[in-house]
């Protein structure tokens, strides 16, 4: 079964019969469950014009250095805490394994963000505004965003 959307009642029961069905084929089957809607496109688009804002504001690093250093400074322990197999593959792969600067530059190959609910990457913004103000730059959400 590829990923699937439950959103009403029909969907949750179309599911349902679905998995009976594999069920009964199998006898044995594994299912990861992901609450909330994905990331908008909204949030995608603000994530990117903070990223250039930094590279303008904070010159030591262009926009795709600030965008691995934020997958890897927020995205990451947020992604460790919330998400189980994101966890045991980081910790597994990356955590141990690679040194800062090996983990910054895996930061331009590793989804992190991608995966993130709506919820997930409101954190995401939150915690890069709250870090950056720090530094005497104010990362600021569009009007009605």
């Amino acid at each position: 079964m590829s990923a699937i959307v439950i959103n009403s009642t029909d969907s949750l029961q179309r599911v349902f019969g679905e998995l009976r069905e594999m069920f009964g084929k199998h006898k044995f089957l594994r299912l990861n469950v992901k609450t909330g809607k994905d990331r908008s496109l909204d949030q995608n688009a603000i994530s990117h014009v903070w990223y250039e804002q930094l590279s303008r504001e904070l010159p030591e690093e262009d926009a795709l250095g600030w965008k691995c250093f934020c997958k890897l400074y927020f995205g990451v322990p947020l992604m460790r805490a919330e998400d189980e197999e994101f966890r045991e593959f980081y910790d597994a792969a990356i955590k141990k394994s690679l040194t800062h600067e090996q983990k910054l530059a895996a930061m331009k190959y590793l989804p992190v963000t991608s995966h993130m609910t709506t919820a997930q990457l409101s954190k995401y913004l939150e915690a890069m505004q709250q870090h950056f103000i720090k530094h005497g730059v104010m990362l600021e959400f569009p009007e009605g965003k």
